[in-house]
C-alpha cells in the first residue's frame, strides 16, 4: 500500500545535503553486508556530477511530510543486443524508518514512467550480491536476475 503522504519529484541541487546524508546511510548499510566499495557519493559529488552542462545522472527524491526520505539516481544507456534504449538505475535508497510504506515502490514506479516517456524498453541495475533485502524487493516488483553476464571495470586512465 502506498502512503498518501509520499511525494515523488525530480531531484534538485537544493537536495544535495539530504541525498548526501542518505547516501552515507546506504554506504554504511552496504559495508555492514561486506561491500568494500569506496562509496564516494556525497553532497559535493551529487552537485558536481548531477547538475551543470553535462550531468552524469538525473534523479528523483521521495518526500514524506516535506522531508526527503529516499532517492533514486539514473542515467540512460543503450542495449545493442536488444537494439533499444535503457534506463540504468545507479542508486536507490530509502531511509530505514521510511521502509515498508511504499516509498521504494513509488520511486521505481516514477522511474518507470520516466523510462516509458523516453522510449526506453528496459530498466537495469545492479544489486550487491549479499543484499537480500534489495533482491527480494526488486523481485516483488517483477524484476529478474541476470546471471549469464557479469560486470567488469577498469579505470579509463588505466588503458
Amino acid at each position: 500500500m502506498v502512503n498518501q503522504s509520499i511525494f515523488i519529484r525530480p531531484a534538485e541541487a537544493r537536495d544535495a545535503q539530504c541525498v548526501g546524508r542518505l547516501a552515507g546511510e546506504f554506504a554504511e548499510y552496504l559495508r555492514s553486508l561486506g561491500d568494500r566499495s569506496e562509496f564516494k557519493l556525497n553532497a559535493g559529488t551529487f552537485l558536481r556530477d548531477g547538475f551543470g552542462e553535462r550531468p552524469g545522472f538525473a534523479g528523483i527524491v521521495a518526500e514524506e511530510h516535506g522531508r526527503v526520505v529516499g532517492y533514486l539516481l539514473y542515467h540512460f544507456g543503450y542495449d545493442s543486443d536488444a537494439a533499444e534504449r535503457t534506463l540504468h538505475v545507479a542508486d536507490l535508497y530509502v531511509q530505514s524508518a521510511a521502509r515498508k510504506r511504499g516509498v521504494g515502490r513509488a520511486l521505481m514506479k516514477a522511474a518507470a514512467g520516466i523510462a516509458r516517456e523516453a522510449g526506453v524498453g528496459e530498466m537495469i541495475w545492479s544489486v550487491y550480491r549479499d543484499n537480500g533485502l534489495a533482491a527480494d524487493f526488486y523481485e516483488k516488483l517483477g524484476a529478474q536476475r541476470i546471471t549469464e553476464v557479469f560486470f567488469m571495470k577498469v579505470r579509463a586512465d588505466g588503458i
